[in-house]
């Protein structure tokens, strides 16, 4: 039989400290990454100081102050850039917010970065981050008819770490999504 003090001990851990799992699988609902896309870039550039896609993937500048989603919740095999079929009902998640988003947005365009944490060589690192993010863009066009035209992609390896650590650490290993189009020439 548990004493009251470990019993309000282990109360406060389940409160305070969410599951890994349940952390991990969290999902935003498709009007929460539509909301996010939607929102206002967080400084307008004039037309003369817009960019090609090539320059505003190298310009983190740009990247902070475009609207964006975190999106953790995609689990790819270790080592492996392949959407797996068990994760379709997330894609179709953020597919249904850029349904809605380019119905109100034509002109509408995605930058899905693909990240991983610093396990690992940066070089193997830096390829397997940018065929997840083509991998997520397939599914999108192939499997859900979101245009081609309105998804880019890059990887950034484990050059943007959320969470600073040399260790793993399944917060890094994220997809984000990045409306650029308020940027673009």
């Amino acid at each position: 039989m548990p004493t009251r003090r470990q019993f309000a001990a282990l109360a406060f851990a389940l409160l305070a400290f969410p599951t890994f799992a349940s952390a991990q699988s969290a999902m935003p609902s498709s009007a929460q990454i539509e909301r996010r896309l939607d929102a206002p870039a967080e400084r307008r550039i004039r037309p003369s100081q817009r960019v090609t896609v090539r320059e505003f993937k190298r310009r983190p500048d740009l990247r902070r102050a475009a609207p964006s989603i975190d999106i953790q919740s995609i689990n790819f095999a270790f080592g492996s850039a392949d959407v797996p079929d068990s994760q379709y009902g997330k894609v179709e998640t953020i597919a249904t917010a850029l349904e809605r988003l380019l119905r109100r947005r034509p002109g509408t365009k995605v930058l899905i970065e693909g990240h991983t944490d610093a396990v690992g060589s940066a070089a193997s690192n830096q390829i397997l981050s940018e065929d997840r993010a083509e991998s997520l863009r397939r599914v999108l066009v192939r499997e859900f008819g979101i245009p081609r035209r309105a998804l880019e992609t890059v990887g950034y390896g484990e050059e943007f770490l959320l969470v600073p650590t040399q260790n793993e650490n399944w917060r890094n290993r994220r997809v984000t999504l990045r409306r650029i189009d308020d940027f673009l020439q």
